[in-house]
């Protein structure tokens, strides 16, 4: 029999192996930010996603961020989409999970899909989730038009990302900039941080923004763009155009537009639309002109104004208080942000829109570089035995009798793919001021066993706070002997069997 005292020293290593592990993957203070919007106008995805994502760039990103606007969402669809992801969920988390990143939040409000995946050695820093929605359509009822938002803290900065469809056609610049107020106005978070969306040190807003190129003739647009003399359209870009005279677009930053206008589209084709259209079921003989309705702009945080320098007359003494503190930390804990990359992908032909793509380089000093809670495996783990987690607090955090540590396989696309899962109150077994044990049954254990990890969940805040090393489940022995066949293994083996 083992010693006591042995058993003790291994569990101890296998618990700072894990602590050592996440500070290893995540000691840099320089972060690439992948990101996409694209109309995809009710079209089923493509069968292949990689060019898109880059996926065999040398350089991986740490952070993934899809907006998707014109998802499908007849009713039928959308009823099934809501008890099962969609297709276009499933492919990006099919594309993304093997090669080590996790879907760690989305929103869907009717054709707006907002998707955000992290590197798994992020994701117990990434905390403080929250997403929401604004409708615009049909005088703000209808949600085929608005935008979502999820925002988060990134290793304790405050990051919103915001994914908008707005009004369509050429006269309704002016409405396009009132919805994009409208949302900023609407959307609401915990008060406590960050309550509104610019109260974020960075903001990303993007999407099909639906601004147009105006005054120009079809004749010249199509040259200059078969030119690629792209600058002699920006002028008359109408985003361009109205953030000469809108306050708050002044604020957001974005690109050059060295790209060509990614609307409108024949379908399948890099042809530019060569079909009349039709609007209140009357045909037109006019195309649509190209343009650039797809953006990706982004704005950091302006300074706060130092308290000695505002007039004495304006000061609060609460509000003095607030950016003092604000501003010492701006000093002490400083973001930036670097754009990398901007530009269309032409290969993809389901949709009139083609997809833009943003690559950013987000530098940052961290916050904190521990994890709330480090976990790992006790012991060998195998269906023939009752098997032990460890879990210690690193912090103070809001821990509670509803958080669970999950089982997961090596590759997991989301924080609802366990294999399973064991309450960390329920299954207790024996705890002291630094470690605590927990009991997970032998039947939960699948029976083939793989690699897996396991992820301490916070159920007051809604993320995972931990997550082990990875370690090896060992094929259950009793069931090899028995020769107990495929289809007689239960659902859970299945997934790690896969």
């Amino acid at each position: 029999m083992e010693n006591d005292d042995d058993t003790k020293e291994d569990t101890q290593s296998q618990v700072n192996n894990s602590v050592s592990m996440e500070k290893n993957c995540c000691n840099e203070d320089t972060f690439r930010l992948h990101m996409v919007t694209w109309n995809v106008a009710t079209a089923d995805p493509p069968d292949d996603v990689s060019s898109l994502l880059h996926l065999n760039s040398p350089k991986a990103p740490d952070l993934y961020v899809i907006g998707l606007q014109e998802v499908y969402a007849a009713p039928h669809r959308f009823i099934i989409d809501m008890a099962v992801e969609d297709s276009w969920s499933h492919l990006f988390m099919s594309s993304l999970a093997p090669r080590g990143y996790l879907k760690v939040s989305s929103i869907r409000m009717q054709g707006l899909l907002l998707l955000f995946f992290s590197k798994l050695a992020h994701v117990p820093f990434i905390r403080d989730i929250q997403d929401t929605y604004t409708r615009t359509g049909i005088f703000g009822y209808w949600g085929n038009k608005g935008g979502v938002s999820i925002r988060l803290s990134f290793y304790g900065h405050m990051l919103c990302f915001l994914n908008c469809h707005l009004a369509a056609h050429m006269q309704y610049a002016s409405q396009r900039v009132d919805e994009f107020e409208y949302i900023l106005d609407t959307q609401t978070f915990d008060p406590k941080k960050t309550p509104h969306i610019l109260d974020h040190k960075l903001v990303f807003w993007f999407g099909d923004l639906n601004f147009r190129v105006q005054d120009h003739g079809m004749h010249f647009l199509r040259n200059c763009i078969t030119s690629h003399k792209f600058n002699l359209l920006w002028s008359k870009d109408q985003l361009t155009m109205m953030k000469k005279k809108e306050a708050v677009l002044q604020e957001f930053d974005e690109g050059p537009l060295d790209f060509q206008p990614t609307y409108k589209f024949d379908r399948f084709s890099d042809r530019y639309d060569s079909r009349p259209h039709r609007t209140w079921f009357v045909f037109h003989g006019k195309m649509r002109k190209p343009a650039w309705t797809d953006r990706i702009l982004w704005r950091v945080k302006p300074k706060e104004t130092p308290p000695e320098e505002e007039k004495d007359e304006d000061r609060d003494s609460g509000l003095d208080e607030k950016n003092t503190k604000q501003q010492q930390e701006e000093e002490e804990f400083p973001l930036k942000l670097k754009q990398d990359s901007y530009t269309s992908n032409m290969e993809y032909g389901v949709s009139d829109h083609k997809p833009v793509i943003g690559i950013f380089t987000l530098e940052l000093r961290k916050m904190y570089e521990t994890p709330l809670v480090r976990v790992c495996a006790e012991g060998e783990w195998s269906a023939d035995f009752d098997a032990m987690v460890i879990y210690s607090p690193l912090q103070p955090f809001p821990s509670s009798a509803w958080d669970w540590i999950g089982l997961y396989k090596v590759g997991f696309r989301s924080v609802s793919d366990y294999i399973t899962y064991t309450w960390v109150k329920d299954d207790e077994v024996s705890f002291n001021d630094e470690l605590t044990q927990v009991y997970v049954s032998k039947d939960e254990i699948p029976v083939l066993g793989g690699e897996c990890v396991l992820c301490y969940y916070c159920s007051t805040l809604q993320c995972i706070v931990g997550i082990s090393s990875p370690f090896k489940v060992q094929e259950s022995k009793v069931a090899i002997e028995e020769g107990l066949a495929p289809e007689n293994i239960n659902g859970l083996d299945k997934a790690t069997a896969s």
